[in-house]
């Protein structure tokens, strides 16, 4: 009689679900948007998950000892500083002291290890790799499971109502090579011996495998974070469903997988292995009753990375601080131009450059999905797109008035080329079979640039907005722009006012969508700041908004556009009647495009304007570019503060800036909206770039030249197998001879009263969570002082 999931005691599915809950969400590639790897555990302290995800999976949250005292030597790590980490950590030493020791390398302690991993040490001869080969059979079996290109067979499962763990058993029962691949006769009268129910398959590997209530939970966490990538998928998957109130469980199904495969291997040696399979379930058992041990182990291995982390983190800090309190805040004039920028860390430094060409222009930072909460559906298609933070879900849909017929054409022949060159067994005979044409097609590209992007509008598109199918009235769109210009703080209007999208537009990259706007779920800017500008040049829109307390003058122009930030031009997708302004952004480029030489690539610091701005355009066109720019690496501080504070100061391109005046916010509700939503976004661009930096085995996707497509935008393969790759590549933060990105948690600076930091903080468990627990730095700053918010109090910084 078969065992059901009602032998499962309370505790035991407790665990379970705990283990199942310890990923997060990883975004398809043509929505690929930051996200902090760890963000589900975000209610313990930092060096706690540190400590445990070292612990049970061998994850690496702290750089290298030896690059930290590199960093040391080149003076961006300052004595004081280290002797402040060293005291916060229990550590009191001198100086030179302290410094000897924390330049000992700490030893790699063994993490935990899963049954096939010590089956691969137990093996008394060499065969297949079991921990490989799982890995590979799970990861090419998910591909073809999710592969959106293959309806029929989506649909013969979905009609025998199999969930993931059911389809993988049918599968791998059928499977025959398996056995031969790993060397190991009638391994298929092990899956066959698998229950079919996949709660009745938890019972039966609890009971077999001697798992012990204690470390039920951590186990499961070994065995997800070890497919970390398929896992992190399935939880988008099931992410994605909570918003809309339905429910998904892959992320559990995949575990049951996992946990089967656990269990083959244990049943297999046990049978025709008896010597190896003795060594095992000692060394099992011994793991199993001592993980408080090994725990406690690699806390100690992690005492000098946390102190050189913390320490750089001090020194940075200190850095900016000291340029934040010696600032001197002046007014603008009264603005000629004004422009609205993301915040993203890019933006920051073609602000300064266009702001250097007059004293009258007037830069605002603000969340790059411009308020709007959006998703875009082509004219002509039924296919619509979110255009706003992935934490939030749509509630006004936008649609194109008219269809340009010929761009669907080509998109769909796009469409169609990329699902059969973008399959997971696709890519390398999409080009044997192609041979020279597909090669020509290449060097085609290279000449003409293929910087389109699919699902882009019309130049000339009208916007209709509807809101669960009724179309938006004026009184509704005044509304939503009433919300915007709030948030914005934009309180006077010039002549002229820029809203200035952001998309990168290189060629032939897999994880394109990484490098666009992450408020606007991995898209271009260009469909929020059209539909704004629509919005705010409306004149009956401006007449219902000026009881609202908005007046803005009819020789006014919105203008949209969108930065380029590979390039730094900017299009504006409205005539922009100033001339003089279209000269001001000219030269802005000029100017951004030559401080951004430095890290792009320092041949172009030897050309002259025109030959330089011809080497960007050739850059973001050339197929063969593995590094377009350089997208937000080097990120470490989000600043809330009117332009005013800032405009005076290089910040380098490595600060997120909101504009915010507390003076126009008597009651916080504005300040609240920042602390929960674009700091939250920060908070995951800086952990994606920090974890892909510090493991980028785990938490980052390798070498870019090896990607390969899984499925229809799923995600990336380094090579053609082994689990899905999550976070950016190396190219994205090493230039080869050094990291373009410093690991560090984020410091967020607010200029507003201490009280309504303290009030907007308990009222939200999460950002409680996230400063307690040392995710990020929250720090108050006037005139006289910088302040830190920590566990509910203020410390003098």
């Amino acid at each position: 009689m078969m065992t059901t999931h009602s032998s499962l005691t309370q505790s035991q599915q407790a665990a379970i679900t705990k283990a199942t809950q310890c990923l997060a969400p990883n975004w398809p590639l043509d929505r690929m948007i930051a996200v902090n790897p760890l963000w589900n555990n975000v209610g313990q302290p930092f060096d706690k998950v540190a400590t445990e995800v070292s612990t049970l999976a061998g994850i690496r949250c702290h750089m290298p000892v030896s690059t930290y005292l590199e960093w040391y030597e080149q003076g961006r790590i300052q004595n004081d500083c280290l002797l402040q980490a060293a005291s916060e950590y229990g550590v009191h030493m001198s100086a030179e002291a302290l410094i000897m020791y924390l330049s000992k390398e700490t030893a790699r302690v063994q993490s935990w290890r899963n049954i096939a991993d010590w089956a691969d040490l137990t093996r008394s001869h060499h065969k297949m790799s079991w921990h490989d080969e799982i890995t590979h059979q799970i990861s090419q079996f998910c591909a073809a499971h999710y592969q959106q290109q293959r309806p029929m067979l989506q649909r013969q499962y979905r009609q025998q109502s199999l969930n993931l763990y059911q389809h993988w058993l049918q599968v791998s029962r059928l499977d025959r090579g398996l056995a031969i691949i790993m060397s190991e006769a009638k391994l298929e009268q092990e899956f066959a011996a698998l229950p079919e129910d996949q709660e009745a398959l938890f019972f039966e590997a609890i009971t077999t495998l001697h798992i012990p209530q204690s470390t039920l939970a951590e186990y499961g966490q070994a065995l997800l974070l070890d497919i970390n990538g398929w896992g992190s998928y399935l939880a988008y998957r099931a992410f994605e469903a909570e918003k809309v109130g339905q429910q998904q469980d892959d992320v559990r199904s995949l575990l049951a997988i996992k946990l089967a495969w656990e269990l083959v291997v244990w049943r297999y040696l046990e049978k025709r292995s008896p010597e190896d399979f003795g060594l095992l379930a000692e060394r099992w058992k011994q793991q199993s009753h001592h993980l408080n041990e090994l725990r406690e182990q690699h806390s100690e291995a992690l005492a000098i990375p946390r102190i050189w982390a913390r320490a750089l983190e001090l020194s940075e800090q200190q850095a900016l601080q000291q340029q934040l309190i010696d600032v001197n805040a002046n007014l603008p004039d009264t603005p000629a131009m004004q422009a609205i920028f993301c915040i993203d860390v890019r933006s920051e430094v073609y602000r300064r450059a266009l702001e250097q060409q007059s004293s009258s222009i007037e830069t605002y930072g603000f969340a790059g999905f411009f308020g709007l909460p959006i998703e875009y559906e082509q004219a002509g298609t039924q296919v619509a797109r979110p255009q706003l933070p992935g934490l939030l879900p749509p509630a006004i849909r936008v649609v194109e008035s008219q269809a340009d017929e010929e761009k669907l054409a080509q998109d769909n022949r796009s469409a169609s080329w990329n699902r059969w060159g973008n399959a997971a067994a696709g890519t390398f005979s999409m080009v044997e079979s192609m041979g020279w044409w597909y090669a020509f097609k290449l060097f085609k590209k290279n000449l003409k640039g293929d910087t389109s992007h699919a699902l882009s509008p019309t130049h000339g598109s009208h916007w209709t907005l509807t809101r669960q199918g009724r179309t938006l009235d004026i009184q509704d769109q005044a509304e939503l722009a009433k919300g915007v210009l709030d948030t914005m703080g934009l309180r006077h209007f010039s002549s002229t006012i820029l809203l200035v999208g952001h998309g990168s537009h290189s060629c032939n990259n897999l994880q394109s969508a990484g490098l666009e706007c992450g408020a606007c779920g991995g898209q271009t800017g260009e469909i929020n700041v059209r539909v704004l500008a629509q919005l705010l040049n409306n004149l009956k829109v401006r007449e219902a908004l000026k009881p609202m307390g908005y007046s803005i003058p009819d020789q006014t122009q919105f203008v949209a556009a969108l930065h380029n930030t590979i390039t730094d031009h900017i299009t504006c997708y409205n005539e922009v009647n100033d001339p003089t302004v279209v000269d001001w952004l000219m030269q802005a480029t000029y100017l951004a495009q030559q401080e951004r030489a430095v890290k792009v690539d320092q041949a172009l610091l030897n050309m002259d304007r025109e030959e330089r701005n011809a080497a960007y355009l050739r850059r973001a066109k050339d197929w063969s570019q593995t590094r377009p720019e350089w997208g937000l690496a080097d990120n470490n501080a989000f600043i809330i503060a009117p332009r005013q504070y800032t405009r005076n100061l290089d910040l380098n391109g490595r600060s997120f800036l909101h504009d915010y005046d507390f003076e126009q916010d008597s009651d916080a509700d504005i300040l609240e909206r920042l602390m929960t939503a674009p700091m939250l976004v920060t908070h995951w661009i800086n952990m994606q770039y920090n974890l892909s930096t510090t493991d980028n085995f785990k938490f980052g996707s390798g070498n870019k030249v090896l990607h390969n497509a899984v499925g229809d935008h799923i995600g990336v393969f380094e090579g053609n197998g082994g689990d899905l790759r999550v976070g950016l590549a190396m190219q994205s933060l090493h230039d080869g001879q050094q990291w373009m990105h410093t690991p560090q948690r984020l410091a967020v600076y607010i200029r507003a009263p201490k009280p309504f930091i303290e009030s907007i903080v308990a009222k939200h468990e999460l950002l409680q969570q996230l400063i307690d627990n040392q995710w990020l730095y929250v720090f108050q700053w006037d005139e006289q002082s910088i302040s830190r918010f920590y566990q509910g109090a203020w410390q003098q910084d």
